[in-house]
């Protein structure tokens, strides 16, 4: 080593060599458990065999390779640092480190002899490590996150980011303290769940670490404002789900009124369900949502001693419809919702269905109120309110719109007209029919007399003497009176 650092000495009053160094001096980050790739690169490359030395201060030889080829690995895991054979023909020494760690930042030299020329290098390797304690924290319980850089940088800036948006120097909701690492200190919550990034800024470099934070907790609601929305009628199940593997104990749900106080449940809370449920799931089932039932609920439980509860909110949803006061009256139906306050926009959609039972939808129009003119067989049937947020898709509550006899217009009069109007022409016809048939029966029968006179005479005078016999008899049934 000694040899190429007085060889060194004697290289840095040469000039207009074949090969030039891009840059004699550079700092660089790298993640702690990442690949890190220690630069060095000549341009133009070397046309013989080149001796390439990678050593680190203080320690000795990294990795070499000889002018026959061959390669030498000095301190560290030799499986862990390579220098890739495709690019060293075209005077690219740089040196790849696997998982790198920690105790291998510091300041790394390359120093490249090529022919009587030396050249070198110097690299500071600057490792980055994110860390928590504790690893998977309870909710509410104290926590720390640490930035922690190897060496540390002076005159450098650190910002933190969860889930790739900043959040501190930003939010005023942790605490940073400092003492050769950047220490971020809160209490635990579920919104603090995901991607914990360090950047760090020095100059023109940056370095970034990342981690991953598991709370352990409620994780479904996330949060306290979450908000449940059901139709009124219809069965829901308000979510109260632990990490995976918890098994809370004193578990319980609660209804609270305006000032936080607990309530006794609605008599549709069927908490019967949670005995199918895994431990860790305390949902709750709704049979039958009733009009009074919106307002917030709390669910709690006992995790590692700490009491841990998760609030939120159910909002019913109806349509609300007016009572028309005449056969013409328009009617107007209302979307309303027991808590709108997240609603941006409501939408009136028409659900109609094929013989086959297919479901078609049409929107019909924008707004909460619905008006229609005139129910007829044409808007009647089933309707669909939904509504929606800044995020999306609230919920949905329908209505069924019913086509009453004393609602019907001027359309379903005259339909009814042509019924009866068919039914009249259809019995006249019948009627027709009958005496046509009574015409050719007799008219067959006429003209069979016809063709035998004989019988047409005897027909004749039976008739004629069973009219005689009817005349005796009235006359006799009078004389005996």
């Amino acid at each position: 080593m000694w040899q190429f650092l007085l060889l060194l000495g004697t290289s840095l009053l040469v000039t207009g060599g074949r090969c030039q160094c891009l840059s004699e001096y550079t700092e660089m980050f790298a993640e702690a458990g990442s690949q890190a790739v220690l630069p060095c690169v000549c341009r133009p490359p070397s046309t013989s065999a080149a001796v390439v030395l990678w050593s680190k201060d203080l320690e000795g030889t990294v990795w070499r390779k000889g002018k026959s080829g061959l390669e030498h690995w000095g301190i560290g895991a030799a499986q862990r640092v390579r220098c890739p054979h495709s690019e060293v023909g075209a005077g690219d020494y740089s040196l790849y480190i696997k998982e790198v760690r920690e105790e291998e930042s510091g300041e790394y030299t390359c120093t490249m002899q090529d022919g009587e020329k030396i050249l070198s290098k110097r690299i500071l390797l600057r490792v980055i490590k994110v860390s928590i304690s504790p690893p998977a924290p309870v909710e509410g319980n104290k926590m720390t996150i640490t930035c922690s850089v190897s060496p540390w940088p002076q005159e450098a800036t650190v910002s933190w980011m969860l889930n790739e948006k900043r959040v501190y120097p930003d939010s005023a909701d942790y605490v940073l303290s400092k003492n050769q690492a950047s220490v971020l200190e809160s209490k635990a919550s579920a919104g603090m769940m995901g991607n914990w990034s360090c950047v760090m800024h020095k100059g023109r470099k940056q370095g970034k670490a990342t981690t991953a934070l598991t709370v352990r907790g409620i994780v479904n609601p996330s949060s306290a404002s979450a908000k449940v929305y059901a139709e009124v009628g219809s069965a829901v199940t308000l979510p109260c789900v632990f990490s995976t593997g918890l098994t809370p104990s004193d578990t319980a749900w609660e209804r609270l009124d305006t000032s936080g106080s607990a309530l006794p449940l609605p008599p549709s809370f069927n908490l019967s369900s949670l005995l199918s449920l895994p431990p860790w799931d305390r949902s709750v089932g709704v049979g039958q949502v009733g009009q009074g039932d919106g307002g917030r609920y709390r669910c709690s439980g006992t995790v590692e001693g700490r009491r841990v509860t998760r609030e939120m909110q159910l909002v019913t949803a109806q349509v609300l419809s007016n009572s028309p006061s005449t056969q013409k009256a328009p009617v107007s139906l209302t979307c309303h919702l027991s808590d709108a306050s997240e609603v941006t926009e409501y939408e009136w959609v028409r659900v109609t269905y094929d013989l086959n039972g297919t479901q078609s939808e049409s929107s019909v129009q924008k707004g909460r109120v619905l008006g229609i003119n005139r129910v007829t067989d044409r808007n009647s049937g089933e309707w669909a309110c939904r509504f929606h947020g800044k995020e999306g898709a609230l919920g949905s509550v329908t209505y069924h719109l019913h086509l009453m006899s004393g609602l019907m217009g001027d359309n379903e009069t005259g339909s009814s007209s042509n019924v009866a109007m068919v039914a009249g022409l259809g019995f006249f016809l019948l009627v027709l029919l009958l005496v046509l048939v009574q015409m050719y029966r007799n008219y067959r029968r006429r003209k069979l007399i016809l063709l035998y006179p004989a019988l047409e005479n005897i027909v004749h005078t039976i008739a004629n003497e069973r009219e005689d016999r009817e005349r005796n008899r009235v006359k006799e049934d009078e004389i005996s009176k």
